[in-house]
């Protein structure tokens, strides 16, 4: 789509009420530069027409007309969702996908469900599940959202995955994720609370919780009855100033920190009982 800007030169006294008349006459934003010239927008060239006409009637000013290149929005959203690296593992949208990836990929779009790798919590995770996951391991995901992490675990050599989410809607979301990434055999998900199932569900070598603290807090003892001997337990959804708090509850509940990630604020911990 073509559009239209008109580079409008105020004075200090005009800014102000000049702006508020641009922003009256277009119904849009108006974007103020260093310089002060004010920048008003048009969808097509008739609207640049009557705007640049109602100006010059209206205010003692100069002008510059521009056409805006055209642009690809879905593109352009496009580019800002790059494909990240977590040590062995790539994390990509489909659109920039390894057809023959030489290591573990994980193909994930942003979806309605919560997980595609740009959010720091889930990247935390993903950096302590691809240190941490051997293969042949049993990974239990509690609060799974878009199936990411198990996903990812079945990738990183896992023999099996189980996530457990309280949104259904999501659960829907990451089995076709999981269909897509060819691993639907080896990944379940299942619908209810976390504190119920991951206990029936377990024994596992590895869990992932990237949820709240206070619900991680709260499900410690279900963490503790749901891993094997020697498990190890991997918390996200954090921020770090949330650490200290956190690494009380886990000391109270009988658990010793191994490793730790920090990720734009966001703090993920992994830590066997």
């Amino acid at each position: 789509m073509t559009w239209f800007s008109l580079q409008v030169a105020a004075t200090s006294e005009q800014r102000e009420a000049l702006g508020a008349w641009l922003v009256a006459r277009t119904g849009q934003a108006v974007e103020e530069r260093d310089d002060g010239t004010l920048m008003a927008f048009a969808a097509t060239a008739e609207d640049a027409d009557r705007l640049e006409h109602e100006l010059r009637g209206a205010w003692d000013t100069s002008l510059t007309r521009v056409q805006m290149p055209e642009v690809n929005w879905i593109e352009r959203w496009r580019d800002g969702i790059p494909s990240r690296r977590f040590g062995r593992l790539t994390v990509t949208p489909s659109w920039l996908a390894d057809p023959a990836p030489v290591g573990p990929q994980v193909v994930i779009d942003p979806e309605t469900a919560f997980g595609t790798g740009e959010h720091g919590s889930t990247r935390a995770a993903l950096a302590l599940l691809e240190r941490h996951v051997k293969r042949g391991d049993r990974v239990l995901d509690l609060g799974s959202g878009s199936g990411i992490l198990s996903i990812a675990a079945i990738k990183l050599g896992a023999r099996l995955a189980v996530g457990i989410e309280v949104d259904d809607d999501a659960n829907e979301v990451a089995e076709l994720n999981a269909t897509r990434n060819g691993v639907a055999d080896r990944v379940e998900f299942l619908f209810g609370d976390a504190a119920q199932l991951a206990p029936m569900v377990g024994p596992a070598e590895v869990l992932c919780s990237n949820i709240l603290r206070l619900v991680n807090v709260a499900l410690l003892p279900e963490v503790r009855a749901s891993l094997v001997a020697g498990g190890i337990a991997i918390f996200s959804g954090m921020e770090a100033t949330e650490a200290p708090e956190f690494r009380a509850a886990l000391t109270y509940q009988g658990f010793t920190e191994i490793d730790e990630v920090i990720d734009a604020g966001w703090w993920g911990v992994a830590a066997r009982p």
